[in-house]
């Protein structure tokens, strides 16, 4: 009875996904689960959705897809596809790796060589701008004297570092 009525089952298995709002950064990535993934460079700081799933992380901006990257969890690296990059690696004008490097110089020695190792580990110095500018940030919170120390004690003790950063 029940037979004429009922339907093929989908070509495609089922496929479970979480979606999470996100925003690209200055370094054009979004993080999904402490992994970086990137966006078109005209997206910086643009709301955005990612659709999770086990094997792949695609991104949108207003309904439409705009990256799509294999989903790899929790190593704090970045995977970038190059056209993503703006072609000069600039997001904006006015920062710079030698910027950052000079915000770093006025907090202490120490902020300065974190930033300059975190720009030289990356393929792209961009890449970790997200970095570089969270700790410069906490300059303002807690005081460059006291971050300058922070940084030099986590220098000398890696066990503290919730990633692989220099």
């Amino acid at each position: 009875m029940d037979k004429p009525a009922l339907k093929p089952l989908p070509r495609e298995p089922y496929v479970y996904a979480e979606w999470k709002k996100c925003r690209a950064g200055l370094d054009y990535h979004v993080d999904i689960e402490r992994h970086y993934c990137s966006v078109p460079h005209q997206l910086l700081r643009q709301e955005l959705w990612a659709c999770i799933t086990a094997r792949i992380v695609e991104i949108y901006h207003k309904g439409q897809r705009v990256a799509a990257h294999q989903r790899i969890s929790g190593n704090c690296k970045h995977s970038t596809i190059r056209d993503h990059m703006p072609a000069n690696h600039r997001y904006q004008t006015d920062w710079t790796p030698e910027r950052i490097r000079t915000q770093a110089a006025r907090i202490g020695p120490n902020v300065e060589t974190f930033v300059e190792m975190v720009m030289r580990k990356r393929r792209h110095p961009e890449q970790g701008y997200r970095t570089c500018m969270g700790v410069l940030r906490l300059a303002k919170t807690f005081g460059a004297a006291r971050l300058d120390a922070a940084r030099d004690h986590t220098s000398r003790h890696p066990s503290h570092h919730r990633c692989a950063t220099p």
